[in-house]
């Protein structure tokens, strides 16, 4: 009897140890649990990680598997010490990464890199369409990729997320970059970027009224420094003065109000982006070559052949050069000079997206049901579903809300 009870006693117990596992297994088969690859950037001074050690322990806590290419994260003064400890795998072999179901990088990957991906993989990372070619979609399609370009990411508000982002360390850092300039540490005159009692104070000129203007113009105040804004756009102007809560001068592209602002002033900053193509050249080497001596020259458009005719590509190692005795800064990655603030702003906005892919069952349910995602989306299983690149190489275009429908 009392043998019986015992055993009675043992099953009763052993099925109350098996109700967790018996839970945790139906939470496992619910969550999809995801590989995710970082690989380590070889594009050139390219210092940015998309994934930060915080985001990996959450994703890891999620469930799924994070490989680290061994040193991916020194240029953004991450170790992989600090990847390790919040669960994340390190390998110092490129071919493991690239083995991974998802792929999220900063740069594009090279062909090379392409070559070591597998079928039906999951692409994050920037599309750079300025120095796209076809052989690298191609490449994509042959292996039936999933690839998502984060500069067409979308957040809630329409906004697009990551050039928001960045545009903002963007227009932040090339206030400070220019003050480094000014001093005569540098070659720069002497002066100090602001002002204060008794001594006038510094006179900056923004060309452009988008993010990377307000941000720049915003810093420069903060600095006590005199801010001229030129736009084409009355709107972009008006929406500029409201943001900043205070009255800056404001002007159109008035040809000799802005002529006159530019040869005076101890700063100019290009921030005119293009929508399409080249961005327009507004300043031309005449009136560079009436600017006073040892001004400073920050084109931040150089990335899209800048604003500024004396302008010409340079790098973080060599990043100036003078031209009629005024300094030119034109780097075309600036955020890369801030790697680690960069890599902060992006993790913020891809962590909650392969989350959601985790817990949705997939990158095609959180497609279908985030538009923001949609499209950025250029390929799916190996189609273009972007009609201006399938315009841009004469490619076949698939609609993708057609294409989900189908998978459906």
């Amino acid at each position: 009897m009392a043998t019986g009870l015992r055993e009675e006693m043992a099953s009763i117990a052993q099925k109350g140890l098996l109700q967790p596992k018996e839970t945790l297994s139906e939470l496992k088969q619910k969550s999809n649990s995801l590989y995710i690859g970082i690989p380590k950037e070889i594009s050139f001074q390219e210092n940015r990680i998309a994934l930060t050690p915080l985001s990996v322990a959450l994703l890891v806590n999620n469930g799924h598997k994070v490989l680290l290419e061994s040193g991916a994260g020194t240029g953004a003064n991450f170790s992989d010490n600090d990847y390790s400890e919040q669960g994340a795998i390190i390998t110092f072999n490129k071919k493991d990464v690239f083995d991974a179901d998802i792929i999220v990088k900063i740069a594009p990957p090279t062909v090379e890199e392409i070559e070591l991906m597998h079928k039906g993989q999951t692409l994050i990372s920037a599309l750079q369409m300025g120095a796209l070619k076809e052989s690298y979609l191609k490449a994509l399609m042959d292996k039936k990729i999933n690839a998502l370009c984060f500069e067409h990411l979308r957040d809630e508000g329409n906004i697009l997320s990551v050039v928001r982002a960045m545009s903002e360390i963007v227009g932040a850092t090339s206030i400070f970059i220019a003050a480094e300039y000014l001093s005569s540490v540098t070659g720069g005159k002497g002066l100090m970027l602001g002002g204060f009692t008794g001594v006038p104070p510094t006179e900056i000129v923004i060309l452009g009224a988008g993010t990377v203007g307000e941000y720049a113009a915003r810093t420069a105040l903060s600095l006590g420094a005199e801010v001229k804004v030129f736009d084409s756009s009355i709107y972009r102007l008006r929406r500029l003065q409201n943001n900043l809560g205070s009255r800056v001068f404001t002007s159109v592209m008035q040809p000799i109000v802005l002529g006159k602002a530019v040869t005076t002033c101890d700063v100019v900053i290009g921030a005119i982006r293009a929508t399409h193509g080249r961005s327009p050249c507004i300043i031309m080497e005449e009136t560079v070559a009436r600017m006073k001596p040892d001004s400073v020259v920050i084109d931040v458009s150089i990335d899209q052949g800048g604003c500024f005719e004396t302008s010409e590509v340079t790098n973080h190692k060599d990043p100036v050069f003078r031209k009629h005795d005024v300094i030119h800064y034109c780097v075309p990655n600036i955020a890369s000079r801030v790697p680690r603030t960069a890599s902060y702003a992006l993790t913020n906005i891809f962590t909650p997206i392969l989350v959601d892919i985790g817990d949705m069952g997939g990158l095609m349910n959180v497609v279908w049901n985030r538009p923001g995602i949609r499209e950025a989306l250029y390929i799916y299983q190996g189609h273009l579903t972007s009609k201006t690149l399938a315009n841009m190489f004469n490619l076949p275009f698939k609609d993708i809300e057609l294409l989900v429908v189908a998978n459906q």
